[in-house]
């Protein structure tokens, strides 16, 4: 029953921000007449404040390593593997730089939320779409060239087993190597426990999230572009084995 109620707190609140929203969307329409960037910035800023929010009601928390990782001069392709909803929301609340995220098409359904995530630049993907696809990719491209970074799930959807890790489709990473732009492997640990674990009830829970070192895509041969996926998909599978394994070390200690 508890568990219940905070969830149908998180859920009252998220509709409250984005209700509030309204009229921060009309300021920062008005600020982006006089100064488009300044609009950018405060759209981000605003959704990143909502992700906050939403982090701080599930009474959980997050350990987050590797953000030095993340170049301060330079749009990057964060590539993440993807076990819950929680695994936009949990970057999106501390990434330093204005980020655009890829979110399955369904997401375009939800009013209120889709016009922020569209504010941000988001690219709602069908992936049945062979032409959605290909649109998803000159629009990420464009992004990472105008200095936003882009993060993307490449297994595609939801994984629904607890330390393993989907086959990574090689479309995502086209971004990178047509913008030549770093790639940086983003590892999340135990993001599942947070909802998808206990559907549909959120429980407080610790997760890590861990940024690793940029691969540089930039004149790489074409022979070492085909080896990225599998690259960054082991880079993923040894990250989350290793920090899966300090956290119920650490949790049988307590």
């Amino acid at each position: 029953m508890i568990s219940l109620l905070h969830t149908a707190l998180v859920v009252i609140a998220v509709v409250l921000f984005l209700i509030i929203g309204i009229p921060v969307s009309a300021l920062t329409w008005l600020v982006g007449k006089f100064n488009p960037d300044k609009r950018e910035e405060m759209n981000f800023r605003w959704v990143q404040s909502g992700f906050r929010m939403v982090m701080f009601l599930t009474g959980g928390s997050v350990k987050v390593i590797g953000l030095e990782n993340i170049p301060k001069d330079r749009a990057v392709l964060f590539v993440s593997n993807h076990r819950s909803f929680f695994d936009t929301v949990i970057p999106g609340s501390h990434l330093p730089n204005r980020t655009a995220f890829v979110a399955k098409k369904e997401t375009e359904k939800v009013p209120l939320l889709r016009d922020w995530m569209k504010r941000i630049h988001c690219f709602f993907l069908d992936r049945e779409d062979i032409k959605n696809g290909v649109e998803m990719i000159d629009h990420t491209v464009s992004l990472i060239k105008s200095g936003v970074s882009v993060f993307i799930c490449p297994e595609g959807t939801r994984n629904r087993r607890e330390g393993t890790l989907l086959d990574f489709h090689g479309g995502s990473f086209k971004i990178a190597i047509r913008s030549g732009a770093p790639i940086i492997p983003v590892t999340q640990v135990f993001t599942g426990d947070i909802l998808e674990d206990h559907f549909p009830k959120i429980k407080p829970a610790h997760v890590t999230i861990v940024y690793g070192e940029p691969i540089e895509t930039a004149g790489i041969p074409i022979a070492q572009r085909k080896q990225i996926p599998d690259k960054c998909r082991e880079i993923i599978e040894t990250t989350y084995q290793k920090y899966a394994a300090e956290s119920r070390i650490s949790g049988a200690e307590k």
